[in-house]
């Protein structure tokens, strides 16, 4: 038996297939087409009607479409590494369950645990954003609620709750509880709205271009903030990445995909390529639409300029359907979410109920908890705070995978299956995926990286005094 106290079991490496028996009672309901809609509604989410405007106003100026394009490059070195462990490892929990098995369970807990971050935060931002997008779309009829219930406490706007915020969460938690593949009917439709919606707000919004708006396109670098040149190009970059979450919550639902050897890499690969063309189009549009800083502390800024440019048709068409849509990344969040909740119970490292599935085999118990959770989240921090915090967890998987393909090659057709795809460019791109995840993270804001540092450690704690002694891998 493992020494259940010793620190060499930490790093005992998993057997998958252990996850492949805890995980067959998961339900193969997801294909391709589910997994682009999917990856697509929750990459393309709250993040594309609020972050140009957010990242332009507050780090790179017009140049916000580089922004967009240096989180894509690095986004996509690493969704090549993350094709190929899900078409190897298919397994609920994504980076955790990977790690767990290339390198040692207590890697796999830090991956997880970054992740887990990720997502009780994701939530709350994205439902954020829905709830000020719906003030938008409200405020154009002269309608408006009351001061307490317009926004968290923590906002420091006289607000007690969010109380649109808190619906959009409850409504998901609903739909999620009932299965997946209700769900995933749901999401196609709502992907598909928005897109369209997207390509509107492109074809209107571009008629309201003003060139001069371009003008000092990456404007020059401020001493002392990130604002501006390339610091504010890469501090952009760096909060873009709370959007880049979205192929891992693909990842996260592999154990529910049907032949995951293929569906795998098309559903990750795709849903960041499409989602990168609507990003830097968007970006380009509403930029050029009205000069940077005119939207600053907005957090509806699509709505808004098509409203101030004389559309409001369109831009109340804009808000409903987006209203909507975005309610596809918050399905994408908490299912994604749950699922590695799931996984941790399962496993041992946090309580075993986190683990149980009902009659329906749905980790219905995983799902309550992150629901709580996101909306406690989501009533301490404001919206730019939550902006700013979301992409550490994000990055810290995203280099644990690019170097865990190191891990992977030499054991594929040995003691793991072949995979369906493999990283190009091997042993080249991995490193640069590392590399790239790991100089974005460097540029996050000092904030968030003293709160990734605390919630490390925090985690270490938990790890110490709690999952490495009921750990299954340990008995």
């Amino acid at each position: 038996m493992a020494d259940k106290s010793g620190m060499g079991s930490w790093f005992r490496r998993a057997d998958p297939s252990a996850f492949e028996q805890s995980d067959a009672h998961l339900k193969k309901t997801l294909g391709v087409k589910e997994m682009l809609a999917l990856g697509v509604g929750t990459i393309v989410s709250t993040a594309i009607f609020t972050l140009p405007g957010i990242v332009a106003a507050n780090h790179a100026g017009a140049a916000v479409t580089l922004s967009f394009v240096v989180a894509a490059v690095v986004s996509g070195l690493t969704a090549f590494a993350y094709a190929e462990f899900a078409s190897v490892l298919p397994f609920a929990g994504s980076v955790y369950s990977w790690a767990n098995v290339v390198f040692g369970e207590v890697f796999g807990w830090i991956a997880g645990w970054a992740l887990l971050a990720e997502y009780f935060i994701a939530v709350a931002f994205v439902a954020s954003g829905w709830s000020a997008n719906f003030h938008q779309f409200l405020a154009n009829f002269g309608l408006s609620l009351p001061k307490a219930l317009n926004g968290s406490f923590a906002a420091g706007n006289g607000g007690v709750i969010d109380l649109f915020s808190l619906l959009a969460v409850l409504i998901v938690a609903t739909l999620l509880w009932k299965g997946t593949n209700t769900t995933a009917k749901v999401e196609n439709t709502l992907v598909v709205l928005k897109v369209l919606v997207i390509l509107l707000f492109i074809v209107v919004g571009a008629t309201a271009i003003h060139p001069s708006n371009y003008a000092n396109f990456i404007p020059a670098h401020k001493p002392g903030t990130t604002f501006g040149g390339w610091q504010g190009i890469s501090a952009g970059a760096s909060q873009i990445f709370l959007a880049y979450i979205g192929f891992d919550s693909i990842a996260a639902n592999s154990a529910e995909a049907k032949n995951p050897q293929k569906t795998m890499p098309r559903g990750i690969i795709g849903s960041l390529i499409i989602a990168t063309v609507l990003f830097v189009t968007v970006a380009l549009v509403m930029v050029g639409m009205f000069h940077y800083t005119q939207y600053a502390n907005n957090a509806a800024p699509a709505a808004w300029a098509l409203e101030k440019a004389g559309h409001p048709l369109v831009s109340n068409i804009l808000s409903v359907v987006a209203l909507a849509g975005m309610f596809t990344a918050i399905i994408g969040m908490m299912l994604a979410g749950s699922r590695l909740l799931y996984a941790f119970g399962r496993d041992g490292l946090l309580p075993k109920f986190l683990g149980d599935v009902n009659g329906k085999g749905l980790p219905n118990n995983a799902l309550l908890v992150l629901t709580v959770i996101a909306v406690l989240v989501g009533s301490v921090f404001s919206f730019n705070e939550l902006a700013g915090l979301i992409s550490a967890g994000t990055l810290i998987a995203f280099i644990m995978v690019s170097v865990g393909v190191y891990a992977l090659r030499p054991r594929e057709g040995k003691d793991l299956p072949v995979p369906g795809f493999k990283m190009p460019l091997y042993p080249v791109l991995p490193a640069l995926g590392a590399l790239g995840a790991f100089y974005i993270f460097w540029s996050l804001d000092i904030q968030a990286r003293i709160y990734a540092g605390f919630w490390f450690v925090l985690g270490l704690l938990v790890y110490m005094f709690y999952g490495s002694r009921h750990s299954r891998l340990h008995k």
